[in-house]
């Protein structure tokens, strides 16, 4: 089973995640970001992984600790949950449709990250949520999953179907990405490491 449990606490979030790459999409989510809740919960659903996170943060600041800490854990746990890298598939490419918007999300668990994010057009606010968070959890994510990670919008126009279709599609291409493949033999590069 590749899967990490993390506690991480600062001055303004205390977060407790339990992360399973080889899970059935089950879900136990309490950001105090509702949004974000959804989302992780689509995340996880389409992925097929197991995700419990607990956060308190300082919500009444706003929401940006809260969002960007849980990235960086996601991230040090998916890094840590898959292991080696041996047999794994490595990239993944997804387009994911959700009504009148599409987005593509591809993956190279490649050990460099790297972010790359072309969304244009979201509206400052989803209800009470920073519309402007996504770029920030995903790049903590990528930062400290090391992996390369690129995000791009081909278009829409309602913000919520367009960050519901990024996060459907990202947890789609990380689940291929991380899959073990047994015609693949060793870590998938050339260079013998990842």
């Amino acid at each position: 089973m590749r899967s990490k449990s993390i506690s991480r606490q600062t001055a303004e979030t205390k977060i407790n995640l339990d992360f399973a790459i080889d899970g059935s999409g089950t879900t136990t989510i309490k950001t105090g970001v509702g949004f974000l809740d959804h989302m992780l919960t689509l995340f996880t659903n389409h992925g097929r992984f197991d995700l419990a996170v607990d956060c308190d943060g300082d919500i009444e600041v706003d929401q940006h600790h809260s969002v960007e800490d849980i990235g960086i854990v996601l991230g040090q746990a998916f890094y840590e949950s898959i292991g080696s890298k041996e047999g794994i598939e490595r990239y993944a490419t997804v387009s994911t449709p959700m009504d009148e918007a599409l987005s593509t999300v591809s993956i190279d668990i490649s050990g460099r990250p790297f972010f790359v994010y072309n969304v244009e057009g979201l509206k400052d606010k989803v209800g009470e949520f920073d519309t402007e968070l996504v770029e920030e959890f995903f790049q903590a994510f990528t930062s400290h999953a090391k992996v390369t990670l690129h995000i791009n919008l081909q278009y829409g126009k309602n913000s919520h179907h367009i960050i519901e279709s990024i996060f459907k599609g990202f947890g789609r291409a990380l689940r291929v990405a991380s899959a073990i493949n047994p015609d693949v033999k060793g870590v998938p590069s050339t260079k013998g490491m990842l």
